[in-house]
């Protein structure tokens, strides 16, 4: 790469991390030292847990390449997540698993897992930004920020986090249930996953709650974002 283009790569990702850090930057200014950024992953898939992360970061600290975890390569939304670790003033990721989806509905499971990270965080923030929603049982203030994880920078790490640790989750399931192919589709509803599914039954980790939307079709031809949204929909009407 040319220093030119080294320089033009330099500035776009200086230019994206202003425009993400605006929503902290204004709580900074009102006095809010300990601003946190929420997000959940996994409400489209068949199988496995829904994960949510919290992050909280230093006033005035932001990580250039941090953004939406749907716009990442997987060995890039690591190195981010190592980075997110390591430079968070602290952080924290909750889940909540398939038996208590099915019990809860997925929509209500996303939010209590959002508040079990919140809650897991070291240090009580005075403000919270979440993706989309807001967060019942928490007595902190919060702003829910419609596509957060592509407009607010503490939004965007917790979506790496999440992302990263129900990945995580969902390949060392490949080794305790073999078959299933869950380290390659991470539980969603791709055409090999239903396959399996048809030959082998549900294991214990598939939600049961969605055997109907399997029969149903309801995410048959969505790719992995596409279902979260047809899930979050269904349970949000």
């Amino acid at each position: 790469m040319s220093t030119r283009s080294r320089r033009s790569v330099a500035a776009r990702l200086a230019w994206r991390l202003r425009k993400l850090l605006a929503p902290e930057q204004t709580l900074w200014a009102q006095g809010h030292r300990h601003v946190a950024g929420v997000d959940e992953v996994g409400v489209g898939p068949l199988a496995g847990p829904v994960v949510a992360a919290a992050v909280i970061f230093p006033p005035g600290l932001g990580l250039k390449g941090v953004d939406d975890s749907k716009r990442l390569l997987p060995d890039r939304r690591m190195e981010l997540a190592e980075t997110i670790r390591a430079r968070a003033a602290c952080w924290a990721v909750a889940s909540v698993e398939a038996e208590e989806i099915d019990r809860l509905n997925v929509y209500r499971a996303a939010l209590e897992a959002m508040r079990r990270a919140v809650c897991g965080l070291a240090t009580s923030p005075d403000y919270v930004l979440v993706d989309a929603r807001t967060i019942p049982e928490i007595a902190h203030p919060q702003r829910a920020i419609v596509d957060g994880d592509a407009l607010c920078h503490a939004i965007a790490a917790a979506s790496i986090l999440a992302k990263c640790a129900r990945d995580a989750i969902m390949v060392a399931h490949e080794a305790a249930f073999p078959g299933y192919g869950f380290a390659a589709h991470k539980g969603y509803a791709t055409a090999e996953h239903k396959d399996a599914l048809r030959r082998l039954g549900p294991c214990s980790i598939h939600r049961r709650s969605f055997t109907p939307c399997v029969q149903a079709g309801l995410f048959d031809g969505l790719d992995a974002e596409d279902a979260e949204r047809a899930a979050l929909a269904a349970f949000d009407a």
